[in-house]
């Protein structure tokens, strides 16, 4: 089975159950953020230093007040960079993907919690250097993050957060602000 059928598969799955779930008065959620991707690597002895725009698609079940699992959409934006040398070149990088994942709230009282957030990152990138196109194969990599939750009403809170994500040898991070949206609560 081809490795990013497999959360597309599961959004699927929670999308047709998402009716029941709403009515029994579930922990269904829906969400999304935007921030900054931060890539600062050497990549084969040249340093790539860029950020860019992000933005962040989920949806999950939170099981009580602490657990909850999550699939979603992530797409880092364009990264690009020049590289000096006797001729400048000019490289571009730009990946995205599907996440899998858990996360763990620590409840700070009714409207404010922490959490921590973990999983796998299914993903693909494109790669122009001087114009040409560079193959780079699809991979799976981990991803973790941080972050913290504002209730503002029983089903709309505001969340801030931060995720790294590895992929192979690049270490990218994300720092966003979004919203999360709880049906039937």
């Amino acid at each position: 089975m081809n490795l990013k059928a497999i959360p597309l598969a599961a959004l699927a799955a929670v999308s047709l159950a998402t009716p029941g779930l709403v009515l029994a008065d579930s922990g269904l959620f829906i969400g999304g953020s935007v921030g900054s991707t931060t890539l600062d690597e050497s990549i084969d002895g040249t340093v790539f230093d860029d950020n860019a725009t992000a933005f962040r698609l989920v949806t999950g079940y939170q099981f009580g007040d602490m657990l909850g699992l999550e699939i979603g959409y992530q797409d880092f934006g364009e990264l690009d960079e020049t590289v000096d040398g006797p001729i400048p070149v000019q490289a571009s990088i730009s990946a995205d993907g599907w996440t899998a994942g858990a996360t763990l709230d620590l409840p700070l009282g009714d409207r404010f919690s922490l959490f921590g957030r973990a999983g796998y990152f299914f993903w693909d990138a494109d790669v122009v250097v001087d114009g040409l196109a560079v193959d780079v194969p699809g991979d799976e990599n981990p991803y973790f993050g941080a972050g913290a939750r504002l209730n503002l009403g029983s089903n709309f809170s505001l969340i801030g957060d931060w995720s790294r994500f590895e992929l192979d040898d690049l270490d990218t991070d994300v720092i966003s602000i979004g919203f999360q949206y709880r049906f039937g609560q």
